[in-house]
């Protein structure tokens, strides 16, 4: 399997722990709201949907063409600090922060 193939296993099981634990359906962000130069567009958006409309979509499109991936990735502290702050059941918490570890270590160590 290539880290291809991996990367959009570990995707869907984002997408899959998302929605199990209620962070998938919500709002499109403005356009504007792209725009942000902020990381995680933490000024423009809540981290969730950062997750899913930045983060699945641009991970999705390097998939999708087998473009090369970034040479980092480490969103699974930030998710975890989110998380600190806003709370919610501790086992969603710690599935979202695994799968996000995953994609984090998938694309770290490509």
């Amino acid at each position: 399997m290539t880290v291809h193939d991996e990367l959009d296993k570990s995707l869907r099981w984002l997408e899959a722990t998302m929605k199990a634990a209620n962070l998938w359906k919500m709002e499109t962000p403005a356009p504007s709201a792209f725009d942000s130069e902020e990381p995680f567009c933490v000024d423009t958006m809540a981290l969730p949907q950062w997750l899913r409309f930045v983060f699945i979509a641009r991970l999705d499109a390097l998939v999708e063409r087998r473009a090369p991936l970034p040479a980092r990735c480490d969103v699974a502290p930030a998710l975890a600090a989110y998380f600190a702050q806003q709370g919610g059941r501790a086992s969603d918490r710690l599935l979202l922060c695994q799968v996000v570890e995953e994609i984090d270590r998938l694309i770290t160590e490509n």
